[in-house]
């Protein structure tokens, strides 16, 4: 693909070489105008399209020059009615091509770019074919499903150079911003603890229901792919896998990805110096899950401690909000979330750093689209609001959430090495066993 700058530094050569403006047609200034020149166009493709997959496309749509040319699924029944869907995006079908296998989407050569919206056990493999073939790539958070995976995965993005933008969207949300520039500012005196909590009453597992055949349709060896072989079984499926070691990490990696994020860029951290947690199947013991739907975690830092708060079933979560970030000082309390943030004050500082809610007027997901498309067009990976080595720090920090809580053990993390103090714990939850005849490249 043509990039502007390419075409900036051809159009000045032409300019340098005695060429006068008004010789060039009035197209080839387009980009001058509030208008996408041709060589800017940016054709997008979507693998895994049933949920944040397809938010994701849609929010791409809403960019000026941006084409959508192909979709891929393993499950026909998604994949058929996605392309119906697409008339209330305002796009052409007929022009849009199809797939159930990436491979084959990665070898169309007219593709510059591809959304990864698939469950989490697949982002990594994708994500590495996808920049070997030459892709820039919008992947879904957490970026990997375990620190093995980020890491293959920034490495990958490392040497072929793409683009990569990872769907941690509050990073494009000018809110977070400033309310990390409140923290930042030292109104609220000195902070001693983070809590950063996840109360989702919508969210339960699904029901202990029979194995049965995959339905008609969905190419079921391909969707488990590197994970161990198992039969079909609807609770695991589609929204569900979320709640499953062998797919993902329950609420801690879902959401705790997007909320621990701004417990650490708040408080200017990197990575805790140990890490605890308790927590079970407490909510909905016969439900089918492995993940905790209540889950406790303390990560201790130098001179603070940052608390997780997790409970599926519960909508009335700290501060009255179902999740949110609270940096709390000795001044006042900054409360962060999604609708906005606000500032209460300690009555007994006596100082006057209380501050009313300021809230949202911004789109995140479309923002954080935009800020891609824009990025893939002008290759300045500094510009990316969650570029990949951010993602793979935060997916770092809450596995090592899960880590504790499935090891039932406190941890210790060995910053200069990259992994835990513990080799046991090193040896079952630093990287996953692939399956199926799957391996992880090793960039």
């Amino acid at each position: 693909m043509t990039t502007r700058r390419s075409f900036l530094q051809h159009s000045s050569a032409l300019l340098g070489g005695g060429l006068v403006a008004s010789a060039i047609n009035n197209s080839a200034f387009a980009i001058f105008n509030n208008k996408i020149a041709p060589s800017d166009q940016v054709n997008v493709a979507a693998i895994g399209i049933n949920g944040m997959g397809w938010a994701d496309l849609t929010a791409a749509t809403k960019v000026q020059g941006v084409n959508i040319v192909a979709l891929c699924d393993v499950d026909k029944n998604v994949l058929d009615k996605r392309m119906n869907d697409l008339k209330g995006l305002g796009v052409d079908a007929s022009k849009v091509k199809t797939y159930n296998d990436y491979r084959k989407l990665l070898e169309n050569k007219d593709i510059d770019a591809v959304i990864i919206g698939t469950p989490d056990h697949w982002h990594a493999l994708i994500m590495i074919d996808a920049a070997m073939a030459g892709k820039d790539v919008y992947c879904e958070k957490p970026v990997g499903n375990s620190i093995g995976e980020c890491r293959a995965m920034q490495h990958a993005q490392q040497k072929y150079n793409r683009v990569v933008q990872v769907g941690q969207w509050q990073r494009s949300q000018q809110h977070f911003k400033n309310a990390v520039d409140f923290v930042q500012s030292g109104q609220l005196g000195n902070i001693r603890t983070v809590k950063v909590w996840c109360y989702q009453d919508w969210m339960k597992p699904g029901p202990v229901v029979p194995d049965t055949a995959p339905p008609a349709g969905v190419d079921y060896q391909t969707w488990l792919g590197p994970a161990p072989t198992r039969p079909f079984n609807s609770s695991r499926f589609h929204f569900n896998f979320r709640w499953f070691w062998d797919y993902a990490g329950g609420l801690m990696t879902d959401w705790g990805v997007h909320l621990l994020d701004y417990g650490l860029l708040g408080m200017n951290v990197s990575t805790p110096k140990s890490i605890s947690a308790l927590g079970g199947r407490f909510a909905y013991p016969d439900l089918y899950e492995e993940t905790p739907d209540t889950l406790t975690t303390l990560y201790e830092f130098d001179k603070f401690n940052m608390v997780w708060d997790s409970a599926m079933g519960i909508g009335n979560g700290s501060y009255g909000r179902d999740h949110g970030i609270a940096y709390i000082g000795n001044n006042g309390t900054l409360v962060l979330s999604r609708g906005g943030w606000e500032v209460l004050e300690e009555k007994a500082s006596g100082n006057k750093v209380s501050k009313p809610m300021e809230k949202v007027m911004d789109n995140g997901v479309n923002k954080h689209m935009q800020n891609f498309i824009d990025v893939v067009r002008s290759r300045k990976m500094s510009d990316l609001n969650c570029p990949i080595d951010a993602a793979v720090h935060i997916a770092t920090v809450a596995q090592m959430g899960n880590a504790a809580y499935r090891s039932r053990k406190k941890l210790e993390w060995d910053a200069d090495k990259g992994r835990y103090t513990d080799e046991a714990v090193n040896k079952e939850y630093l990287t996953k066993e692939y399956h199926n005849g799957y391996k992880l490249p090793m960039v």
